[in-house]
């Protein structure tokens, strides 16, 4: 979370004049959001409520489409070769948009230059879960266990958040887990509560509502500060962990090229959305937070997705991995 006050911040230096929308009528038909994951996980979730308020501000349909497939970059792909009209966008994250550019070598877009950044969506941090039966109470529990046996962790596949955040995890804990890749987080829960798996790092938004039917052990949120969906789990920075800083993210983009003016309408539609009493209960009983006004500009998006660029790539390289 501390990383983003810093987006934050730069995102007033960029404030800029009020937008001028488009003399034209756009949007005239109905628009696609694609989101480059499955139905029914966060990103979709989060899409889909962003998008039926979307639509009444844009007096058009916002139809959300499912394109999954390596690790969401053939999502990503698809909106980066589209018309640049506005009638295309996607629903991108952390792993379409900054782990891609270590992950694939001969991936087809280029996350800094092949789209146009609308806004920051949402942002939620991870949590570590262990099974029942673990003999863990705290994250220096897991740690110790990790160097006297190698513990089982799931993940949402290679560039993932979740596999991410492990690596993170390994490198700052001296530590070396096994990496357990699955086709999703909710693949990677079932074999958690099975019993099958050790450890995993999930969303908050997903991970509440076993945490709240006491099915998992959550050990600690990543971040200096607790998740208020889950409030008696502490923050790895009270854990004595503070580096362990890793923050789910999603965000909305449309092709290179759509013009200023409606990147600017979009932008306009989202903020109402934002500003929506229902849509910020929505999110926060999902666990997610919605960005501050001030963080809201295509220009603090654009900078975010430079920092985490910069933050995971080297991790990704170091940790000799691809997704090739």
């Amino acid at each position: 979370m501390s990383r983003l006050i810093a987006f934050f911040a730069a995102a007033l230096a960029f404030a800029a004049a009020p937008p001028v929308f488009a003399q034209t009528s756009y949007p005239t038909r109905s628009m696609t959001m694609v989101v480059p994951f499955s139905a029914g996980g966060p990103t979709d979730v989060l899409g889909r409520i962003l998008g039926q308020r979307m639509s009444q501000s844009l007096g058009q349909q916002i139809i959300v489409e499912n394109v999954t497939g390596a690790g969401g970059t053939l999502g990503a792909a698809r909106v980066a070769k589209a018309a640049p009209d506005g009638y295309t966008m996607v629903m991108g994250n952390l792993g379409t948009h900054a782990a891609s550019v270590g992950l694939y070598k001969n991936l087809s877009y280029d996350p800094r230059t092949s789209f146009e950044p609308v806004m920051l969506a949402s942002t939620t941090p991870m949590v570590l879960l262990a099974k029942k039966e673990l003999p863990v109470k705290n994250l220096q529990d897991v740690i110790a266990l990790a160097r006297t046996r190698q513990l089982t962790c799931g993940n949402a596949g290679v560039g993932s958040i979740s596999h991410l955040t492990i690596l993170l995890f390994d490198k700052l804990a001296h530590i070396k887990v096994q990496h357990v890749p699955y086709r999703g987080l909710s693949q990677a829960m079932n074999d958690l509560l099975g019993g099958q798996i050790d450890i995993m790092f999930d969303q908050v938004i997903s991970a509440s509502p076993h945490i709240a039917a006491g099915d998992v052990r959550p050990i600690a949120v990543t971040g200096p500060t607790r998740a208020a969906a889950i409030p008696d789990v502490p923050a790895t920075a009270e854990a004595g962990l503070p580096e362990l800083d890793t923050l789910a993210w999603s965000a909305l983009f449309v092709p290179k090229g759509t013009p200023k003016a409606i990147v600017a309408r979009i932008n306009a539609a989202m903020g109402e959305a934002m500003d929506d009493k229902d849509v910020v209960a929505r999110l926060a009983k999902l666990g997610s937070d919605v960005p501050p006004p001030n963080a809201r500009s295509p220009e603090a998006l654009g900078t975010l997705v430079g920092s985490e660029i910069d933050k995971w790539v080297p991790l990704i390289a170091s940790a000799e991995i691809t997704a090739n």
